[in-house]
């Protein structure tokens, strides 16, 4: 427990300021030492677990005066530098018909329930879709089928199950074939290729990073989906199911060029999912026949490895298996 001082008598009646017990909890379970007046004196342990990068997520009925005026001069009155100071993350409310959800007014909606019913990755993908962060939203059943449907089964679940299934129909032995031939080509396709390649994934992965950072975690889902739906308007500008049906070789580099093209970006897009659809994103490594020993990484997911081009030529992909069953109206 963090010490303080107190008179060595207490009279009946005198009493200590609950939040200043209740916030100093946040340091003393991790270590801090209460003797020591610095913080660049405190013990290792205290330090490797409290640093600038310290995030506290609390509500927002907690913000003021505890969390953003108290807690902050409580620690520089006890030697925190200023580059210290936590982080503090405000979040608003799941109301549900334009009220707040309590226990006494018999309107709580139970996870569990909503998992069982759909699925962890269609709970959690609503939840962090559909709120901006600090704000209130009004929770729906209705709204969380129809962004799951929208985005996940008719979008990402789509190009993933398309993808997977013109490989295995267009490319001998589901191998892919890296060529960028094509991109002297006057085609319009090959232009779309060349601009996913070389601009809309380092935009969509940068965007990304930085509304990850910002904690906009509902714009930065935004990032593969658009990206998705790019991929969409590619495949229909391409129609690999015509170039399958022609003989000339640019007609055969450039159906190879757009199921790599496609492929790669759906790897990139396993890694943008995988903070909120963790189930999904392996789902699609596992699909695409993407093995850790492969990318090299101590981890699967790393947006170190959202760079273009990590799918080496040869690579053989496996069978699509449904990521997101669409949910019927219930």
């Amino acid at each position: 427990m963090f010490a303080f001082r107190v008179r060595n008598r207490v009279s009946i009646g005198e009493s200590n300021y609950v939040w200043f017990d209740a916030l100093t909890n946040y340091i003393s379970f991790a270590g801090y030492d209460p003797k020591i007046d610095n913080y660049e004196r405190q013990p290792q342990e205290f330090r490797d677990r409290w640093s600038k990068d310290t995030l506290q997520i609390i509500g927002k009925d907690i913000l003021v005066p505890a969390h953003g005026i108290y807690w902050l001069i409580m620690l520089h009155a006890i030697g925190f530098p200023d580059a210290q100071m936590p982080q503090l993350l405000v979040h608003g409310w799941w109301n549900l018909g334009g009220a707040k959800m309590s226990k006494s007014a018999g309107n709580i909606i139970d996870p569990f329930v909503l998992i069982e019913k759909y699925s962890a990755d269609a709970l959690r993908y609503y939840l962090m879709s559909d709120i901006v962060t600090g704000q209130d939203a009004d929770f729906s059943e209705e709204r969380l089928i129809e962004r799951y449907n929208s985005d996940l089964a008719n979008n990402i679940g789509n190009l993933a199950n398309r993808t997977l299934n013109m490989i295995g129909r267009y490319l001998p032995d589901r191998q892919l074939r890296r060529t960028e031939a094509l991109f002297e080509s006057q085609s319009p396709v090959a232009g779309l290729l060349h601009r996913l390649s070389q601009k809309e994934i380092a935009r969509s992965v940068s965007y990304f990073k930085r509304d990850m950072d910002g904690f906009d975690i509902s714009v930065a889902n935004g990032m593969p989906i658009n990206l998705t739906l790019y991929c969409n308007g590619v495949i229909e500008e391409a129609a690999p199911w015509n170039l399958s049906k022609q003989s000339g070789t640019e007609s055969k580099t450039l159906l190879a060029s757009v199921l790599y093209h496609i492929a790669e970006t759906l790897r990139i897009i396993a890694i943008l999912i995988s903070p909120v659809l963790p189930k999904a994103a392996h789902g699609i490594f596992d699909q695409l026949n993407w093995k850790m020993e492969l990318s090299g990484g101590e981890q699967r997911f790393s947006l170190a490895d959202a760079e273009w081009g990590r799918l080496p030529d040869g690579h053989v992909v496996g069978k699509p298996v449904p990521l997101f069953p669409r949910i019927e109206g219930t």
